[in-house]
């Protein structure tokens, strides 16, 4: 389909909450998951970087996640639960702000329920690395960006340049 353009940090509208997407809509979002699908694999080749991206970071003000890490899943009005209290501190990035990494914590194990592409309803447990992704992209859905979630004012680092 398409490589979009991706939304950069200070955007307003990277600061919204999305709509839920209805079922009506979902025929009209199969070209938006080809393009999110185009841009992540384009973002990758040119940063070396990049597992997931959400609607608002390609304009769209809907509820909708693609995560392309072993294989394509999309995420449909995902909500999260079980949040553990074990937490992870990481360096996160995004592809709203690719030369800027921010130090979080985020949940070590969660679950998300989701639709799918048929208007299923899904549910995965996720741990590590997948669930701090799915954090992050979440959080892009609720208008809330990693910069937002900085364990303190020393977070922040050029991307390359982090250290523990």
């Amino acid at each position: 389909m398409a490589v979009k353009e991706i939304i950069q940090l200070g955007h307003p509208d990277l600061y919204l909450t999305c709509e839920d997407v209805k079922q009506e809509d979902m025929n009209r979002l199969r070209p938006v998951i080809a393009d999110m699908h185009d841009t992540v694999m384009d973002f990758r080749l040119k940063h070396g970087f990049g597992r997931a991206i959400a609607a608002p970071q390609i304009g769209l003000n809907k509820r909708l996640v693609y995560v392309f890490v072993d294989e394509p899943m999309i995420l449909v009005n995902p909500v999260l639960s079980d949040l553990s209290k074990d937490m992870i501190s990481l360096w996160d990035n995004c592809m709203s702000f690719p030369f800027l990494s921010v130090k979080v914590k985020r949940h070590k194990e969660c679950t998300v329920t989701y639709l799918d592409m048929n208007w299923r309803e899904k549910s995965r447990h996720l741990e590590g690395d997948m669930s701090e992704l799915v954090q992050h992209e979440v959080d892009h859905l609720d208008g809330i960006l990693a910069v937002q979630r900085a364990i303190d004012d020393h977070a922040f680092a050029i991307r390359g340049q982090e250290r523990n």
